[in-house]
């Protein structure tokens, strides 16, 4: 009897807009490479697994949907005799899905249980374009892997100086230096100067900068690029982006240099980015050199590489980690929650992660490759692709949303943000509980000797890392390599004296009235169960921030912060009066020496006292990334006007509505509350001075109505509590750690290094776990590692 469904007017094919999920189920980590395959919903395009779970069969239950198209793929067996080779384009390959796997379809309907013909009615048109439509995995690998770049007006409107003949023997170096590779060919007028160093690792002393800076000259060839068929890397320093030239071939014909006899003698930019984020820069081996042993289990499941999203999966291994959202989201006897759009709900997907990490279902070696008897290659996870949860992390989101390398502690501070916002049982089943403790900061008028103390909840410390470069040792037989700086290393306990210090803060006093200023300084109240430690290790390098490889000391044993708590309010200490917070002075002075500095570097002075007012009148460097940030601020020339709601630490009332909206942005409330302020209340240049002042940390001053009170929470019978504990002693060790390579926090590659208990080993011994992307292996360099992590993570004990 044939499927009175296959006619059924709610049967269509899938639109562009719509998404088909047919690799893995919306529910859990099944996929069509499971032996049963995975039914794809004929009408919603909804992925479900028919294996022991049934996601598939829970689908039809509440949507009442009859007809699936059940996937099973076959990986094609692959010999690994060697490592695969590095991909050297940024392109997808042009092997095919066909290519790679074997690949079955069958149409089933659930109301009428049995197999239904898929050339039957409207089947074969919807069959085929389920078939044909793009996967959140491959929409995911295609951005990731191709670069749109463009032509602009610059290179399409390029006018070049009277044409002559550069002899070869002018385009072996740069013309301000010795410098032999990375040089860039001005197109306008034939110049020839080296590039950036930041590019690559290749070395450079930005003279073809320096001359676009000079002349106005924009567009440049990298002269090591240029192939015969016509491909070079063309940048514009105007647009400060990678472009094409349709006239390459003719402007360069313009300097008497032929294309086609050029040799391709250096790696394009985009090579060199591919084989940046390919290359394993942690090290995968022993010391004696063999590969280290992959590790599977519950616990140890690893996450594939989206395109550049090493910093997401880094995260979440350290956070699934941990107890508290172990425990919140990983309920393997629990069907899954209801919802109309799993793959569109957080709490599914949250879940969904939890399980795949969790539960070691699908942790075990990739059976698809075969190493030959005597390969060293011993065969790690497939891993699991987290693409719908970083859908929904990044929605909405500048950055998150892209496929760009992200920075991984503002990745995590967003997740929090969003995990907190979204429902749970209970207030107390927030996993972001585990973080959250209060920072009290006190205020102390340095000629009245009056206080004032605040209380602040946060979920995480950034500390800044003090550098100190070593002493070079200058060898005359060296190359002429630039060599690398090397920095002593500092204690974690450095880092966390420094955060704590005292500082003296521009206030006058509402007390006495003096504008000698006050004392700042902001201690522990409450400890969390997690404390997050974000280590700043930056400089500014030719005006752009630069990380800088400082070793910050962080041994394995518990360490106590008792030093760091706040005593609160001692005896015989005078308040500030309640109804005035500590003000500006109506009369700004700009810190002199950072004024001479900025004053120096060709800067009017109107722009340099509006920089140091912004940030604080702290330094030159702070200042000069405010203006490079606010040059295009129409009143940038407009003289300092200090009024009693404007400058760092005033006393306007902010909207606690606005404070909101920066916070669901993943925004802490002080830096919220002082961008508001600086921005007379403005939501969209409050955020873009957040984005200015990153080391920024915000305003501790704001006694609007109910601000004292904000980091307190009320408890069933009416009772207040505050975020975290304040009992003592406060010792803390070091759990996972996030680890970063490269010089910016937005390239490179980062991992997780986590402290687990490994099976098959000593059941009262846990060892250090390296999770990189989908690799899982007991780690050997942690100690090395730990000096150089990005973020920190440390338990309560």
């Amino acid at each position: 009897m044939a499927c009175k469904h296959v006619n059924s007017p709610e049967l269509r094919a899938p639109t562009p807009a719509q998404s088909v999920y047919r690799e893995d189920c919306t529910q859990c980590f099944d996929s069509i490479d499971d032996p049963t395959g995975l039914n794809v919903c004929l009408y919603c395009f909804h992925g479900g697994c028919c294996s022991d779970r049934d996601h598939a069969r829970l689908h039809h239950q509440t949507s009442k949907h009859p007809l699936v198209l059940n996937i099973k793929r076959t990986r094609k067996q692959t010999n690994r005799d060697e490592p695969p080779q590095k991909i050297s384009r940024l392109a997808i390959a042009a092997e095919t899905e066909e290519d790679r796997y074997y690949t079955t379809t069958a149409v089933q309907c659930y109301e009428c249980d049995a197999g239904v013909d898929k050339s039957s009615g409207k089947l074969p048109a919807v069959v085929d374009a389920v078939l044909k439509a793009n996967t959140f995995a491959r929409q995911a690998e295609v951005q990731a892997w191709e670069q749109e770049i463009t032509p602009c007006e610059h290179t399409l409107c390029l006018e070049q100086e009277s044409a002559r003949q550069i002899e070869s023997q002018d385009l072996g170096h740069c013309s301000l230096c010795e410098l032999k590779e990375n040089l860039w060919l001005c197109l306008q007028c034939g110049n020839l100067g080296c590039g950036r160093n930041q590019f690559g690792g290749v070395g450079g002393n930005s003279h073809g900068l320096k001359h676009t800076e000079l002349t106005s000259h924009a567009v440049a060839v990298k002269l090591g690029s240029l192939t015969p068929d016509g491909a070079a890397d063309i940048y514009c320093y105007a647009c400060n982006e990678e472009r094409t030239d349709p006239e390459l071939v003719a402007h360069l014909a313009h300097w008497g240099i032929n294309i086609a006899e050029r040799e391709k003698t250096e790696k394009s930019l985009t090579e060199m980015q591919i084989e940046q984020n390919l290359k394993w820069e942690f090290s995968m081996t022993t010391e004696d050199g063999k590969e280290l042993k992959p590790i599977f289990g519950e616990g140890f499941t690893g996450l594939k590489n989206l395109g550049n999203s090493c910093y997401l999966a880094s995260v979440l291994q350290c956070l699934f980690s941990m107890p508290a959202f172990a425990a919140r989201y990983y309920h393997p006897k629990e069907p899954p929650p209801s919802a109309p759009l799993p793959a569109e709900d957080l709490e599914t997907q949250l879940r969904k992660v939890a399980d795949g990490i969790l539960s070691g279902r699908y942790s075990y070696p990739d059976t698809d490759v075969v190493a030959s008897e005597d390969s060293p290659y011993i065969p790690h996870q497939k891993g699991l692709a987290p693409a719908m949860l970083k859908h929904l992390i990044g929605r909405g989101h500048e950055e998150f949303s892209t496929m760009r390398q992200q920075d991984a502690f503002e990745l995590l501070l967003h997740l929090l943000k969003l995990v907190t916002r979204s429902p749970h049982p209970t207030p107390g089943q927030d996993p972001v509980n585990a973080f959250r403790f209060v920072m009290e900061q006190r205020l102390q008028c340095i000629s009245c000797n009056r206080v004032r103390y605040r209380s602040d909840e946060q979920d995480n410390i950034s500390i800044p890392v003090p550098v100190r470069r070593k002493l070079r040792v200058i060898n005359s037989d060296s190359s002429d390599e630039k060599p690398k700086d090397e920095f002593e290393p500092v204690t974690l306990k450095e880092c966390l004296d420094i955060f704590t210090s005292a500082e003296e803060v521009e206030l006058a006093c509402p007390a006495c009235s003096s504008k000698a200023g006050f004392t700042k300084r902001s201690l522990f109240k409450t400890f969390p169960n997690v404390l997050a430690v974000n280590a700043r290790r930056f400089e500014l390098v030719n005006w752009v921030p630069t990380k800088l490889d400082v070793p910050v000391v962080v041994g394995d044993e518990p360490f106590n912060l008792d030093a760091y708590m706040s005593s609160g309010q001692q005896d015989g200490e005078d308040l500030l009066p309640e109804e005035a917070a500590a003000g500006p002075a109506s009369h700004f002075s700009p810190n002199q020496a950072a004024l001479e500095q900025l004053e120096a570097m060709g800067f009017p002075r109107v722009r340099c006292e509006k920089a140091l007012h912004a940030t604080g009148n702290t330094d030159a460097d702070t200042a000069v990334n405010w203006l490079f940030a606010h040059m295009e601020d129409p009143n940038i020339d407009v003289p300092l006007q200090i009024t009693a709601s404007s400058g760092s630490g005033g006393n306007s009332v902010v909207d606690a509505e606005s404070v909101e909206m920066m916070a669901a942005m993943g925004i802490g409330a002080p830096q919220a509350r002082k961008a508001l302020k600086e921005t007379g209340g403005d939501v969209n240049r409050a955020v873009d001075w957040v984005f200015s002042h990153p080391d920024d940390q915000g305003d501790f001053e704001d006694e609007s109505a109910g601000a004292a009170d904000a980091a307190a929470t009320t408890a069933p019978g009416g009772a207040t509590t505050l975020a975290g504990a304040s009992d003592l002693p406060a010792r803390f060790r070091l759990q996972s750690i996030v680890c970063h390579k490269g010089a910016s926090i937005h390239a490179g590659h980062y991992v997780a290094f986590i402290r687990k208990r490994i099976p098959d080993e000593r059941a009262d011994e846990e060892a250090w776990v390296l999770f990189n992307d989908e690799k899982v292996v007991k780690a050997v360099d942690v100690e090395e590692m730990k000096k150089f992590a990005y973020v920190y993570f440390f338990n309560r004990v």
